[in-house]
């Protein structure tokens, strides 16, 4: 770990370059910028004109699936009872409701993301949080701690004389600013070196799947397979649909020397079997031209292929069946589909887990660059996730009352469950302090009803028959 600075930099861009081809190869699957696989050079050469691929976009619904269920609702610290006001004003003004759902985005495709603080000078009480793409950053773990020892950015700028590269080198103590001339890499004159000696470098990553020896996984990993192959088969099928679900008409006694276009030019043997006669000459003996036509050709195989994958990428990413298209005759039922779901809810909630303590960090490196230091009240902070499973407004409202009554949740809880968000329930706690002074207003100027509220009106008595006489 004992390197120079410029030695850091050229090392983290090498492992950097090592591992771009594969960032850019699962970046392209969930762009549906793939290229097709399972189909030979030569026919795709000749198909070339003719037909394009097929792209069936599972492997961006598997990781939206998930990314939908993973929003970000504030941070706590572990002696509060409520999230904290000031963690989540900063979170607000870098706009972090909104990157961090990049993030998630990258993170569950690349295997990671990046979070890098950095002092405001223009308002000093809150720090810069950005998030940023694996094609650009690369970060390396100390092996002891497992925290970060050094981090880069690389960027591009286009200028008059060409592309400049650029490259920002995160260190514990220190930020540097680098830029490539003539091939070497040599620190930026117009940016000064920021020697913050914090002891941190104010980069996180954001990593998914993490493993002991891996630096992430990405959720595409077991689906890429499955996908290309599902865009094979939707591509053969509408080959097929060209070339056989429309029925073919066959001529005999028709030589290729017949076949011309408008030019007299002969047409050659792919056009004449891309279009809509197949044509073969009769022999010696045979005389006159015999028209006729085939059956066209059922394209359920080809249906089939595609559910059986459909379901795999079901099996493999615990998304519901419906999810991929599989339905049903019969609806099913709200039981049905919490129960089908709960794979998914679960992945959901693990994620949670995973990025939440990510999220940590960084709020930890914004106390760090704002205060010069971490309190020991923020190594217990937790962050506040939304629900990650879909109940009924009916059934979250009647858990959350019930608990709530049974004084097993208290109030603000109860209102976090249901969620509404930290402004709401500050606003709603607003509203209820206004309520209680009013009420004690009353009591104190002698309107006792006020701690009961108003007594329902008296029913009147109802009034008996008058008894009738005997005899």
């Amino acid at each position: 770990m004992d390197r120079s600075d410029e030695e850091w930099l050229k090392h983290l861009i090498k492992c950097h370059d090592k591992e771009l081809r594969e960032l850019k190869n699962l970046d392209a699957y969930y762009e549906g910028e793939q290229s097709l696989s399972y189909m030979a050079p030569e026919l795709l050469q000749e198909l070339d004109e003719r037909v394009r691929q097929v792209v069936i976009e599972w492997p961006r619904l598997v990781v939206d699936s998930v990314e939908e269920r993973l929003d970000v609702e504030g941070f706590r610290f572990g002696s509060q009872a409520e999230a904290d006001a000031e963690l989540w004003r900063i979170w607000q003004a870098n706009d972090m409701d909104e990157q961090s759902q990049q993030a998630h985005v990258d993170a569950l495709i690349m295997k990671r993301a990046y979070a890098i603080v950095g002092a405001n000078e223009d308002d000093p009480d809150t720090p810069i949080i950005t998030v940023e793409s694996p094609l650009d950053c690369y970060a390396e773990r100390d092996p002891r701690t497992r925290k970060v020892a050094a981090a880069v950015k690389r960027w591009c700028e286009e200028t008059a004389d060409g592309k400049v590269d650029h490259a920002t080198l995160y260190l514990p103590n220190s930020n540097s600013w680098w830029v490539k001339q003539d091939g070497e890499w040599i620190e930026d004159p117009e940016h000064p070196r920021d020697d913050h000696e914090l002891g941190e470098v104010l980069v996180e990553p954001i990593v998914n799947r993490p493993r002991l020896k891996r630096a992430g996984v990405s959720e595409l990993k077991p689906v890429i397979p499955i996908s290309d192959a599902a865009c094979k088969v939707a591509t053969d099928m509408m080959v097929s649909a060209e070339f056989h679900a429309i029925p073919r008409r066959y001529a005999i006694g028709v030589g290729p020397e017949d076949f011309e276009d408008e030019n007299g030019n002969r047409i050659s043997a792919l056009k004449r079997i891309a279009g809509r006669i197949w044509a073969i000459a009769k022999n010696a003996k045979d005389d006159g031209v015999q028209i006729g036509q085939f059956p066209e050709a059922s394209l359920s195989n080809f249906h089939e292929t595609l559910k059986l994958l459909a379901m795999l990428v079901a099996s493999l990413a615990g998304l519901p069946s419906r999810f991929l298209g599989h339905a049903t005759d019969n609806p099913a039922s709200a039981d049905a589909i919490r129960s089908d779901e709960s794979r998914l809810v679960k992945r959901a909630e693990r994620k949670q887990r995973s990025f939440g303590g990510s999220w940590e960090r960084v709020q930890r490196l914004v106390l760090l660059v704002r205060d010069g230091d971490v309190p020991p009240d923020a190594l217990s902070l937790e962050t506040l996730w939304r629900d990650a499973s879909t109940p009924t407004v009916a059934q979250k409202a009647d858990a959350a009352v019930k608990l709530n009554a049974a004084k097993i949740v208290p109030l603000r809880q109860t209102r976090e469950d249901l969620g509404y968000t930290q402004a709401q329930i500050l606003r709603m706690e607003e509203e209820d302090a206004k309520s209680a002074d009013n009420a004690l207003a009353r009591v104190l100027a002698g309107d006792m009803a006020a701690l009961s509220g108003p007594k329902p009106p008296l029913e009147e008595p109802q009034r008996q028959p008058d008894p009738q006489p005997v005899g």
